[in-house]
């Protein structure tokens, strides 16, 4: 357990927020869902070596999950099952529980949580007003990056640059996403 304990601590170190990104129309609410519970640890983890499996367990009441973490020396770390009841007992009901299911484990095993926008609020009505970044630069960066390694570090340094500012972060995220959609349609043509 030594070299994927050593990988962890450095795997943490280069999370990123579970940015609040969807909303549920339901509760009026926003949250970070699957794909930004990953995208806020994905990175960190496989730049340490590891690799994040997500393991399900037939149930009959719902789903069982559990995030396994697989380091390159071989270490394996497994890090508790989740039960989720399905709401419904049909395929988006077990669906809507795998998802659950799946974001939870994955944040609780990563030791990360949602950015708190109810509480980033209240903290924003009491404190200066913080100049917002320009990361205008960075963004293009993200666009002109001609390879794979050279997108991985400007995308580090535009979401650095953003100064923990989820907007500025989204913005960052979502340029990335196209730039890598790019290269898909470039490698086809």
């Amino acid at each position: 357990m030594k070299q994927i304990a050593t990988a962890l601590v450095k795997a943490q170190k280069a999370f990123g927020p579970a940015l609040k990104t969807s909303t549920n129309p339901h509760f009026r609410s926003r949250y970070a869902d699957l794909s930004a519970c990953v995208e806020a640890v994905i990175e960190g983890l496989n730049g340490a070596g590891i690799a994040l499996i997500q393991r399900t367990s037939e149930d009959l009441t719902g789903v069982t999950v559990e995030t396994v973490f697989i380091h390159e020396s071989g270490e394996m770390l497994e890090c508790g099952k989740l039960h989720v009841p399905a709401s419904k007992q049909d395929p988006q009901g077990y669906g809507s529980a795998l998802t659950y299911a799946r974001r939870y484990s994955l944040m609780a095993a990563c030791g990360i949580a949602p950015e708190d926008d109810d509480g980033n609020a209240a903290t924003r009505k009491t404190a200066p007003a913080v100049p917002t970044p320009d990361i205008t630069d960075h963004l293009l960066a993200i666009e002109g990056s001609g390879n794979a390694d050279q997108l991985k570090e400007v995308y580090k340094d535009a979401f650095d640059a953003c100064e923990g500012n989820q907007v500025l972060q989204a913005k960052v995220i979502a340029a990335k996403k196209a730039r890598i959609e790019r290269a898909k349609q470039e490698k086809t043509t």
